[in-house]
């Protein structure tokens, strides 16, 4: 019943006039086919608002055979003419609640005439000179955008730099006049107003030149902005510069206080800043510069706003009798001046009202002060509006909405508070009576200023019916509650405070006793934040379904289950808590703010600060590493070795010269090792010397008369600094004197050193070490490498063939002589070939080593060959001993 009546109550609340819809300033063009113009206004009001019209101020009389006609809120001005209705008009909103008016809105008129019928003066200028043609536009509102014409229609000129048309004039300027501008000119002005375009274009002009050595000549600027140019904020700004000169001047802008904005667009001749603001002010340069010389402009922008609220008012509703106080402001540049308006009118300081700018103060409010009030705040640029309704409020005391509670409970010794909030204006005066006893203030009663009834310390006596009695001018009313006594609440087992390590589990205890006539819950909360089961992750779990025991237990217990439990049995009518402690001991938090400093090539200084130990003393920490080379985390070599619990402090040693570094810190405790600092920000430790040798010295092979020596390129972590390369020394075997050769490169991996004296295969000692800017590396041992092998160049001799089957034989040799060596011997090469072919024909089989004998399988039976053997090494394949001839058996 009581939501019905409410319902009922705000379905039939009137209320003032609220805008929805307003005027806005129109442009009609003149001469249109259209008949009329509509300017909107509607308004939300209840009881409906009727609407009044005002032009210039003045309000419109709406005859009967007028223009003027009212379509629901709107205004209709038939065949609209500039004489009559050009001007500012304002729609008045009204109903018995009160009036608004709204923002203002302008009509004017759109036109453009044509051009003067007076001929233009022909133009006559030396060719390389620049000129300019004067636009001279026709009466227009509003304004026009520009081209020119050159000879004929459509033939437009381009704006490249060349030649330029100012959009604030309409002038044409040509900064180097050439052969093809010969011609007539004319100037073509287009007006768009709405969906309507309307063109017209200037009598033509001649341009003859006279021929002449073009000379070169220094800019000067023709076409330039304002010396001040006023813009609102969020709009768009153009600035135009053009210059004449000889060659064609180039046009550049630059902001001379403060950083050039990223919202200018457009170059040369426009600077354009789109939806300028504040930030863009100040003082602006154009140069025009060519190769003669430069002229330059200075002008200002200077940004300005329309009124915008930064407070505006609401609908309040006031008891009779009581003060207020309104307020409202608004930012604009000029700064905007604020007045009031009360049902439409201007509201100046009178009696009880007092008005300062934005400041508006009632006192003792009286019913005639209902109505609407506007804050009305203007600049040159603009006006805003901000509307809000009083409603000054005269009630006797009501109930109906807000009775005493009919049914109080409370506990024994515990307090109750019972509310008495009547709706009544002005407020009303309260009192309470216990049955017929009138209750005033004393040690166990407490009646406050509002009207609040609290008992304490309550006993079974204090049972019975509370009244609570309002009264203001308006009227009388009252309330009434029973008040019922129940056992209290207790705490019977309270939780104990624990101590545990971090992964294990608990249960906190909490049982309660309580009056049986009334339901029990608990509830647990952890630092004061009420614990949410469902999104404890499984951690948290009710212990027991049994009414008086509420224990709670915590399983897999995290660091964050640290804190202050406390249990909480509760009634409808009191509650008992008890709290205990749990600390969860754990590995320590990251330590913070790792810093780097005193770096040199091998050490640096790491510094940090101190994390949480997690309830378990830190016991030492770790100083891990990683590199450019490797995303991975390394233990770090440190002094002191081992960093105790209490330091904050460590060097880093054993690191690698001009390497990158990141650096992180972990603390442990006997619980573990717990979480790493942030990394460090990244460092390169300084150059130094390479204080490794190559390895992988060997070589050999290649082209006769070279000594080409190998070995493994040094990795980044060896280089140790930049212009990282190889020195290589190297001497015949048996001689003093050492040849040196640089290689600079990293990732070089051999040399080649040729020279014609080089014997085949002759040993030569070898050494390598590296080097970067920062010096010389340590020699590697001595290692020997042969010069490139030739062919041998003798032959085996007394060679034996003997036939072991039809188609196998044995072949049997002397070796050549090891002096008689150019290289390393592989083996040897049995050649065969059947009488009356030739040896270039001739089967091959080789051995390998120095074996001195040879089966060979494969033979014709009954078939003579001949049979030569031959020595091979890396170069190739020496002379062919005497040839001998085995003939194989018969099959």
């Amino acid at each position: 019943l009581l939501a019905a009546w409410c319902q009922a109550q705000s379905s039939t609340r009137s209320y003032g006039p609220v805008f929805e819809e307003q005027p806005v300033h129109t442009l009609f063009p003149e001469g249109s086919a259209e008949e009329k113009v509509i300017l909107s206004c509607r308004a939300r009001a209840s009881p409906p608002a009727t609407y009044r019209w005002k032009m210039n101020g003045t309000e419109i009389k709406m005859e009967p055979d007028s223009r003027y006609r009212l379509v629901a809120g709107d205004l209709v001005i038939s065949n609209p003419v500039k004489a009559k209705d050009a001007g500012s008009y304002q729609c008045v909103a009204s109903n018995p609640r009160g009036t608004v008016v709204s923002r203002e809105a302008s009509l004017r008129f759109g036109f453009l005439q044509e051009f003067s019928a007076e001929e233009r003066d022909p133009v006559k200028i030396t060719e390389g000179w620049g000129v300019m043609f004067a636009c001279s536009p026709p009466p227009h509102y509003p304004g026009l955008s520009y081209r020119w014409l050159l000879n004929e229609f459509p033939n437009f000129i381009p704006a490249d730099g060349r030649r330029f048309v100012s959009q604030t004039t309409g002038n044409l300027y040509i900064a180097k006049t050439e052969a093809s501008d010969l011609g007539n000119y004319s100037c073509f002005a287009t007006s768009h107003i709405d969906f309507i375009t309307k063109s017209v274009f200037s009598k033509f002009s001649r341009l003859s030149l006279a021929a002449e050595d073009a000379r070169q000549y220094a800019p000067s600027i023709k076409a330039r902005f304002p010396a001040d140019t006023y813009a609102l904020a969020g709009q768009m700004v153009t600035l135009e510069c053009f210059a004449f000169g000889n060659p064609v001047p180039r046009i550049k802008w630059r902001k001379l206080d403060g950083s050039q904005s990223s919202k200018w667009i457009g170059s040369e001749p426009l600077l354009q800043i789109q939806d300028v603001g504040f930030e863009d002010e100040g003082t602006y340069e154009c140069e025009a510069e060519n190769i003669k010389g430069r002229d330059t402009y200075q002008g200002r922008i200077i940004i300005q706003a329309q009124p915008e609220w930064l407070k505006v008012i609401t609908d309040t509703e006031a008891d009779i009798g009581s003060d207020l106080r309104w307020s409202c402001a608004a930012a604009g540049k000029p700064r905007p001046a604020v007045r009031w308006l009360r049902d439409g009118q201007p509201l100046t300081s009178q009696n009880r009202i007092e008005v300062s700018g934005g400041e508006l103060r009632f006192s003792k409010l009286v019913l005639e002060d209902s109505g609407m009030y506007q804050c009305v705040a203007e600049n040159k640029h603009g006006t805003v509006y901000a509307s809000a309704e009083l409603t000054v409020q005269a009630l006797a005391p009501d109930f109906r909405l807000n009775p005493v509670k009919r049914l109080i409970p409370a506990a024994r010794s515990g307090k109750v508070i019972i509310p008495c909030q009547p709706r009544a204006a002005p407020k009303a005066t309260i009192l309470w009576t216990k049955g017929t006893e009138l209750l005033i203030n004393s040690s166990r009663v407490t009646i406050t200023t509002d009207g609040t009834l609290i008992l304490q310390n309550i006993s079974k006596s204090d049972e019975g019916k509370y009244t609570c009695f309002a009264e203001n001018f308006m009227g009388k009313a009252n309330s009434t509650g029973i008040l019922s006594v129940r056992d209290a609440t207790k705490i019977t087992l309270a939780p104990s405070s624990a101590d545990i390590n971090v992964g294990e589990n608990l249960t906190l205890q909490c049982h309660a006793s309580h009056d049986p006539t009334m339901d029990l819950t608990f509830t647990w909360s952890l630092d004061d934040f009420p614990i949410d089961f469902d999104k404890s992750e499984g951690h948290y779990r009710r212990a027991s379904v049994k009414e008086a025991i509420g224990d709670l237990s915590i399983f897999n217990a995290q660091l964050k289950h640290s804190g202050r439990y406390t249990c909480t049995a509760q009634t409808v009518v009191d509650s008992a808590s008890e709290s205990a402690t749990l600390t969860v001991r754990g590995p320590p938090g990251p330590p913070g703010g790792v810093v780097v400093r005193d770096i040199s090539d091998t050490m640096v200084q790491l510094s940090w600060s101190r994390g949480f130990d997690n309830h378990s003393p830190i016991a030492r920490y770790i100083v891990e590493a990683r590199t450019l080379l490797s995303s991975k985390w390394k233990q770090m070599r440190t002094n002191p070795v081992n960093i105790e619990g209490n330091a904050e402090t460590a060097q880093v040693v054993n690191l690698i010269p001009w390497m990158d570094y990141e650096f992180r810190v972990l603390a442990s405790n006997i619980l573990g090792v717990g979480e790493p600092s942030l990394p460090s920000s990244k460092i390169c430790t300084k150059e130094a010397a390479p204080t490794v040798a190559p390895s992988g010295l060997s070589g050999g092979g290649g082209a006769p008369n070279e000594l080409i020596i190998n070995w493994t390129p040094m990795l980044r972590d060896y280089q140790n600094g930049d212009g990282f390369g190889y020195i290589l020394s190297f001497r015949k075997k048996g001689t003093e004197g050492w040849l040196t050769a640089r290689v600079p490169h990293a990732e070089s991996l051999h040399y080649v050193y040729r020279n014609e004296s080089i014997g085949p295969y002759t040993p030569f000692e070898v050494k390598i070490k590296a080097y970067n800017r920062k010096g010389e590396g340590p020699e590697s041992l001595t290692a020997i490498v042969y010069s490139a092998e030739e062919e041998p160049k003798v032959a085996p001799f007394r060679v034996i063939a003997k036939a072991v089957l039809s188609s196998e034989m044995d072949v049997s040799w002397e070796p050549i002589e090891q002096g008689d060596m150019t290289g390393v011997l592989l083996g040897y090469e049995i050649r065969y070939w059947k009488d009356g072919d030739k040896e270039e024909a001739a089967d091959r089989v080789r051995t390998a080593g120095l074996v001195t004998s040879a089966h060979v399988t494969g033979l014709n039976p009954n078939t003579k060959y001949h049979v030569a053997v031959r020595a091979y090494n890396r170069a190739g394949t020496g002379p062919p001993s005497p040839s001998t001839n085995v003939t194989t058996t018969k099959p």
